[in-house]
């Protein structure tokens, strides 16, 4: 049998963490947790340095977390098989919880299809269940993560969740970066946005599916939900599109997108074409085409990613209508985030991109890139691919 025995530095980065928790509890108190609590919920808690997206001193970055929706490509994250699979899923729950789901849109605007949606993407219709103890993830990222100040207020909000009794320690589970629950939550979503609607007390989002589908919904409606609104509507790219203009900020009617030859796939009703909206091509020139409403912006500050907004709205879609998207995805391979960091690096030397440097190719970097390959007198397809990062090398 052998002893594990932990290195100087390693002691004292634990006791350093241990020191740390403790000092938290005049914030804690002020929250209104008890101090019966707070020492029964820190007791022995342990950091855990093996999370994403932490920033150790005299140890290698830990990344950001890999995440499906920033290193797999379309085709990959939008998988047909598994949104076909999730639909028919969402068909039946739309049934089996038609009641809950009539009183949550009555409510809030957002539509049934929709919340199922984001309960399927989050945690495959409850079938996942988060790997971490939800207090220790948000106390390491608190202590050592990228975020400190962010995940210091949600481990105090985790606190106060656990002194409530919204959630018992054992059900309080979470993801790397700390969301729990059915429709995966920060305690401070849960705070916000928890909606009790099976009128048990609290709102449990971790075992009432009533809870956690109003929950999301009332979360999408805090955040600017517009009822009666599609999410995207695809389009077929005109051959001579330019990809530079895929960006929020250029909006307009999506009658002008269509004089300019983009093509609906499906017919469009008179208010529908007047809609304001964005072209998002996910794959650069490769792949499907849409055309955003301010919906999509509202579900991408649920997750912020396009490919999860994609994930989402079309396996919404799918549960009343059993076509895929038009345009297949192409067979791109996506770049590593190292990769991608570089390119963002090069573009903002250029003055050519300005957002964060995260080594996530999304609507910006796309867009900048697109921008590169221009002046660069490469193709301007508006996809990171080694070809460019080998011409940002070279110098060009």
């Amino acid at each position: 049998m052998s002893v594990l025995t932990l290195t100087a530095p390693a002691r004292a980065a634990d006791a350093a963490f241990t020191q740390f928790i403790a000092s938290l509890w005049p914030e804690a108190q002020a929250a209104g947790v008890s101090r019966a609590t707070f020492e029964r919920e820190t007791a022995g808690l342990e950091p855990d340095y093996k999370l994403p997206d932490l920033a150790l001193p005299g140890r290698p970055s830990t990344g950001a977390g890999g995440q499906a929706e920033f290193v797999q490509v379309p085709a990959a994250y939008v998988k047909e098989a598994t949104i076909a699979r999730l639909a028919a899923e969402g068909q039946r729950l739309m049934q089996k919880y038609k009641a809950p789901l009539d009183r949550i849109e009555a409510m809030f605007g957002v539509p049934a299809p929709v919340v199922l949606a984001i309960w399927g993407r989050e945690t495959d219709f409850g079938r996942y269940t988060s790997p971490h103890d939800a207090l220790k993830v948000l106390a390491t990222q608190a202590y050592a993560g990228r975020r400190k100040d962010q995940y210091r207020t949600e481990f105090i909000l985790a606190l106060k969740m656990l002194n409530d009794g919204d959630v018992s320690r054992k059900d309080f589970r979470a993801s790397w970066a700390g969301a729990t629950g059915l429709t995966q939550f920060l305690p401070s979503d849960y705070v916000k946005h928890g909606v009790d609607l099976d009128g048990t007390g609290h709102a449990d989002i971790w075992h009432s599916v009533p809870d956690a589908l109003a929950s999301a919904a009332k979360q999408l409606a805090d955040k600017g939900w517009q009822p009666g609104v599609r999410w995207a509507y695809e389009v077929l790219a005109p051959v001579n599109a330019d990809c530079t203009m895929g960006v929020p900020e250029v909006k307009q009617p999506i009658s002008e997108w269509i004089r300019a030859g983009y093509a609906p796939v499906r017919r469009l009703s008179g208010s529908e074409v007047t809609q304001p909206a964005s072209l998002l091509q996910p794959e650069g020139i490769y792949g499907p085409s849409f055309l955003t409403t301010a919906n999509y912006f509202v579900i991408k500050q649920y997750n912020f990613s396009d490919l999860y907004v994609l994930f989402v709205g079309h396996l919404s879609d799918r549960m009343t209508d059993p076509a895929p998207f038009r345009t297949p995805w192409s067979a791109s391979s996506q770049l590593k985030t190292k990769s991608v960091e570089a390119m963002q690096k090069h573009l903002a030397r250029r003055g050519l991109y300005s957002d964060k440097i995260d080594g996530k190719a999304g609507m910006q970097t796309r867009a900048a890139l697109g921008t590169y390959q221009k002046s660069a007198g490469l193709k301007v397809d508006c996809w990171p691919s080694e070809a460019v990062l080998n011409a940002m090398n070279a110098g060009r």
